[in-house]
């Protein structure tokens, strides 16, 4: 059980990273055609902007909340004086809302995907095994809230903290801070890395475009409009 963990904590983040960065860069040299969103809102206008403004927002503060929780050294929650327990409730919280709204956003998405005949045609399997990837990875990282309510004293928060803070400063124990952790954690976990892996060979690769794009969140909307 060590080695598995040492491989699956300790080394395939780094497995996980390679093959979305070099991943992402060999798609953009190789296939440029291929690198859009493949939007269907030419076959298919109803429920997409409901759905796709809860799952972005949601999706996006996920990630972000993640990031900034995740990265944010230990000591400068400590030098701000915020207890490991009040970290964790907003982490809770802010999740619970940001995940409710990704997941609301992703089933609106999800039953247009799959209930219209025009879209569900042009749907291919990369795209089904996204879309699952996400709502499977949504549902556990959802889950996890319910586990972290029952110990609020902030231990496994700072041990998961001192677990990613380890693998981007390429320290070699990083895979310790979570062999204790539940199992639904770890699989969360485990769901959330491989979404780096399966990144280049999706639709996902447009999130690089906006990222790049200065004049991305300020830009005018696109109208596509009917004849």
């Amino acid at each position: 059980m060590n080695t598995i963990n040492q491989f699956l904590f300790g080394i395939y983040p780094y497995i996980a990273l390679a093959i979305f960065l070099f991943g992402s860069l060999a798609r953009f040299e190789r296939e440029q055609y291929t690198w859009k969103t493949d939007s269907s809102q030419l076959l298919y206008r109803g429920q997409l902007r409901l759905g796709n403004i809860l799952f972005h927002v949601g999706i996006l503060g996920l990630f972000f909340g993640h990031m900034f929780g995740l990265l944010t050294p230990v000591v400068v929650w400590d030098t701000l004086g915020v207890p490991h327990s009040a970290k964790q409730m907003v982490a809770m919280v802010a999740g619970g809302v940001m995940g409710s709204m990704c997941l609301a956003g992703l089933a609106i998405l999800l039953h247009r995907r799959f209930s219209n005949e025009r879209v569900s045609a042009v749907t291919r399997t990369a795209d089904k095994v996204l879309l699952l990837w996400i709502l499977v990875t949504l549902l556990l990282g959802l889950s996890t809230i319910a586990e972290s309510a029952s110990h609020m004293d902030g231990t496994m928060m700072v041990r998961l903290m001192t677990w990613a803070q380890h693998i981007v400063t390429l320290r070699g124990d990083a895979a310790s801070y979570v062999s204790e952790a539940p199992l639904i954690f770890r699989v969360h976990l485990f769901m959330g890395m491989s979404l780096f892996v399966i990144f280049p060979f999706t639709r996902l690769v447009h999130v690089w475009s906006g990222f790049a794009s200065v004049g991305y969140l300020s830009r005018a909307w696109q109208l596509v409009r009917s004849r």
